[in-house]
């Protein structure tokens, strides 16, 4: 029996099986044995090329890809926002290739990918699924186009297949602490109370993956899949904006309703509606940092600047500007947010926030 048909029989009993406290249990067991099952369909255990992912070069501050089905106006975008010319048509899988364009905003130049169009079973290999999800893996921002006139239902068929390759969208990884070790047993320790996992099925778990020694501390109320993610190690945690499209071909009240959800953007990419409201709406998902550099006795350069990750320190701003700074490095003055008072001298682990202005003071 091949891995496709043992994923869809475990699937079948996780149907069958009535999901209360008394089953939970079962469940999870179930829910670990599909998760080492679709780990090894993403990463096939033979030697040979795994042929994952469209070969495209990374490039700008942030790399963003658009995931959506087909025909619900991730060309038009990227030909709208972008230099790229992208070919549009209202012919369903008209992209069959990673496009990629690129656009500037705030002073971040963002690499945008337009994927191939995702139809339902991308996560096991059809229409080119599984190379559209794993090239999303690799993005700092999904980008998940929806069509407006179609039914919500479209936005869970997309979470439920980035979701089976590993991809948490919105979600932060559990606060777990997991080793595997030689000898010793397996150590299970939490340090608050659980509302689902118990030692049994960490035991249970671990040793369903064959691991016999690890070291395991809980230290917030995990759920069983939030640990199965933990022991699986392959997840990634990326945000999604959630934008969509078309409309002018709906209410006001359905635009109302619609804009109102957790992060969510409304556009019309044909009519141009909202489109700055979309450009800042991606920029806040990146949680991108905008400093600013100076020299000694003269003023802050206002026109260029770093672009770094939010939580950004020091450090990171040296080997932005080049990687020799840290051999010669002495202090940091530091104006904005960050600073205590301005300026504020720092040393290499202090923390940037958002328009902070820098000057390096070299030995």
């Amino acid at each position: 029996m091949g891995i496709l048909e043992r994923i869809a029989e475990i699937e079948r009993e996780m149907n069958r099986t009535q999901k209360n406290k008394a089953t939970e249990y079962h469940l999870g067991l179930l829910k670990g044995k599909l998760a080492k099952l679709r780990a090894e369909l993403i990463e096939p255990k033979s030697s040979g090329p795994k042929g994952d992912g469209f070969d495209v070069k990374r490039s700008g501050d942030a790399r963003v890809a658009l995931i959506g089905f087909p025909s619900v106006g991730k060309s038009t975008l990227l030909s709208t926002i972008t230099e790229t010319e992208a070919a549009v048509s209202n012919i369903d899988f008209t992209t069959l290739q990673a496009t990629p364009g690129r656009w500037e905003h705030r002073g971040a130049v963002i690499q945008m990918l337009d994927l191939p169009g995702i139809i339902e079973g991308a996560a096991q290999g059809v229409g080119r699924g599984r190379q559209v999800v794993s090239t999303a893996r690799t993005a700092d921002l999904i980008l998940m186009m929806l069509d407006a006139t179609k039914s919500h239902m479209q936005r869970a068929l997309l979470e439920r297949e980035l979701e089976a390759v590993g991809i948490r969208l919105n979600q932060r990884p559990p606060n777990v602490y997991f080793k595997v070790k030689t000898g010793g047993g397996i150590s299970y320790t939490a340090t608050c109370k659980q509302s689902q996992l118990t030692e049994k099925f960490v035991y249970t778990l671990l040793h369903q993956y064959r691991i016999f020694n690890a070291e395991v501390l809980v230290r917030e109320d995990v759920t069983l899949d939030g640990f199965i993610d933990v022991v699986v190690g392959n997840r990634s945690y990326i945000p999604c904006l959630y934008a969509y499209n078309k409309i002018d071909a709906i209410t006001i009240e359905e635009v109302d309703r619609i804009a109102r959800e957790d992060h969510t953007v409304v556009v019309s990419i044909e009519r141009g509606l909202n489109m700055d409201a979309f450009k800042d709406a991606v920029w806040r998902a990146l949680d991108l940092l905008h400093v600013y550099t100076k020299r000694h006795a003269e003023r802050p350069d206002f026109n260029g600047g770093l672009i770094l990750r939010t939580g950004a320190t020091v450090e990171d701003a040296c080997r932005a500007i080049h990687k020799s700074l840290l051999d010669t490095f002495k202090y940091a003055l530091v104006w904005g947010r960050s600073a205590k008072h301005n300026p504020q001298r720092v040393g290499l682990a202090h923390a940037l926030c958002n328009e902070d202005v820098i000057e390096i003071v070299r030995k």
